[in-house]
């Protein structure tokens, strides 16, 4: 198997592009509820698949939405996504964890870490297309075929925070892409 990255995309993409302009006019709580619910969706069974009896990516995920929901305080999500990211980062140095199931716990540690870092909320997408091209195309296809289902993914990434996005949204992030 070749070594694959761990992300997928590029901010040349257009996806990307109007990802980032769309998520700076929204709010942290918006951010982190749309991300917390596509991964949820789209990269948590992934990783269920491999680990079914684990379920503390899906406790983070619930508790980045009720942080989200003003129900938590952030100070009690903060120690949650620390140990998401410590799970994601032991997967990486693992044998045998393929690299859809990895690059999906990145994905779901870094959208719940959205209420801390807004910018996560670009960060979780390109961990996210990883995970479903090699999800999707297991790990022997050509460079060109990852990318293709990379952007595939990030389009549908766009359309589903468009059709979350607020309206007019009174608090919208303050974001430094530093990119």
């Amino acid at each position: 198997m070749a070594k694959l990255r761990k992300m997928l995309g590029s901010l040349d993409d257009p996806s990307v592009a109007a990802l980032m302009r769309l998520i700076e006019t929204q709010s942290r709580e918006t951010l982190a509820k749309w991300a917390a619910d596509y991964t949820e969706t789209h990269y948590l069974p992934v990783y269920e698949k491999a680990f079914p009896e684990e379920d503390g990516l899906r406790e983070t995920i619930a508790a980045c939405k009720k942080c989200a929901a003003g129900e938590i305080k952030l100070t009690k999500l903060k120690p949650l996504v620390k140990a998401a990211r410590e799970t994601a980062s032991s997967l990486a140095k693992s044998t045998g964890v393929s690299p859809a199931v990895q690059a999906a716990a990145r994905a779901v540690a870094t959208a719940c870490a959205v209420m801390q870092t807004p910018t996560n909320a670009l960060g979780f997408t390109f961990y996210g297309a990883a995970a479903a091209a090699y999800d999707q195309a297991g790990t022997e296809e050509r460079p060109e075929i990852y990318d293709a289902l990379a952007e595939k993914e990030l389009a549908a990434i766009l359309a589903s925070l468009q059709d979350a996005a607020v309206e007019n949204e009174p608090n919208p992030v303050k974001v430094d892409w530093n990119c």
